[in-house]
């Protein structure tokens, strides 16, 4: 394993392989280092602060971790704040928004997460960012007739023709004055059969049961790549989008949201659609406002809906 604050000497670590599939992510580690280390390399100036501080990324490719997010927001907080990718084939206890839980089959799904120093102006709008260099790289991927309806559920969900192909989770630390981000990512491959569709479902409800009461609502089915693109890989898959959403993060980092609001706006799958909150409010999406903030258009009027508040549920069907 790379040291906690020395640069990286190696293209990436890892467990013994247990089966083709790691070493499968293994050969794509070494590749992803290369193509990671020269983007921060191109990034990096004598007076910028945090781009100095990212002086080289490590990758590690697990069997099996409980969360690649805690793992990474534990390093930060006992002060390991260097650059690194982790992506596991299995998480026993992963997490989304809100603490919900993240299940998913092992091998179903490409799991990763990204930690990295920076210091942006506004940290606004960031999981939306995120979300936008997602969908437009694996947009990339998918035949021409069905990439249009790659589409971005805010906060932070990605659908494909209404079912849920990926989700999010955003995550802050500070040690000492340096801001560090974690940025999570779970991509559905294959979506899980009826059968372990149902278990996972049973499983969900068993950990969410004792939370905050909120108004049932109804979850969003799962939907995978190779539905539509059977030739792809996890493997394969995180090469795109690994060192695309670097690229982005590193550009949101200098120009904040607006530089993805455009980007947004065209995947936006809740503009214009019926929309219901989990706190009752019923309105019209009508996209989202300079810091990322979902507009609803209510009989009161327009309200501002930000992502800690609420969930939020589209009316009507949306499958292809």
């Amino acid at each position: 394993m790379t040291p906690p604050n020395a640069p990286a000497t190696h293209p990436a670590t890892a467990r013994p392989p247990a089966g083709q599939p790691l070493a499968v992510l293994n050969a794509a580690a070494e590749q992803l280092w290369l193509q990671l280390n020269a983007i921060l390399e191109a990034h990096q100036s004598g007076d910028d602060l945090a781009g100095r501080q990212r002086n080289g990324i490590s990758i590690e490719v697990l069997a099996s971790i409980d969360s690649t997010n805690t793992e990474l927001m534990r390093r930060a907080r006992a002060g390991q704040c260097d650059p690194v990718l982790l992506l596991a084939t299995e998480q026993t206890a992963g997490r989304g928004r809100m603490g919900k839980t993240w299940l998913s089959e092992p091998g179903a799904c490409l799991m990763f997460s990204l930690g990295l120093p920076m210091q942006p102006a506004h940290w606004a709008g960031l999981s939306l960012a995120v979300g936008v260099s997602l969908a437009d790289t694996l947009a990339s991927t998918l035949p021409a007739a069905i990439a249009p309806r790659l589409q971005l559920k805010w906060p932070n969900d990605l659908w494909l023709c209404g079912a849920k192909l990926a989700g999010i989770l955003v995550e802050t630390a500070h040690v000492g004055t340096r801001p560090y981000v974690v940025v999570g990512v779970g991509i559905n491959i294959t979506p899980p059969p009826p059968e372990a569709l149902a278990r996972l479902t049973a499983q969900a409800s068993s950990a969410t049961a004792g939370s905050p009461a909120t108004p049932a609502m109804a979850a969003t089915p799962p939907t995978g790549l190779a539905a539509h693109a059977p030739e792809l890989d996890a493997a394969q898959v995180w090469q795109h989008v690994a060192p695309a959403l670097l690229g982005d993060l590193l550009a949101f980092e200098a120009l904040g949201f607006s530089a993805f609001a455009q980007r947004f706006a065209r995947r936006d799958a809740l503009h214009g659609l019926p929309l219901r909150l989990s706190d009752g409010t019923e309105g019209t999406g009508c996209g989202v406002d300079d810091d990322g903030a979902l507009l609803l258009l209510t009989a009161q009027g327009m309200r501002s809906v930000h992502s800690n508040e609420v969930s939020v549920r589209p009316q009507g069907d949306r499958s292809c």
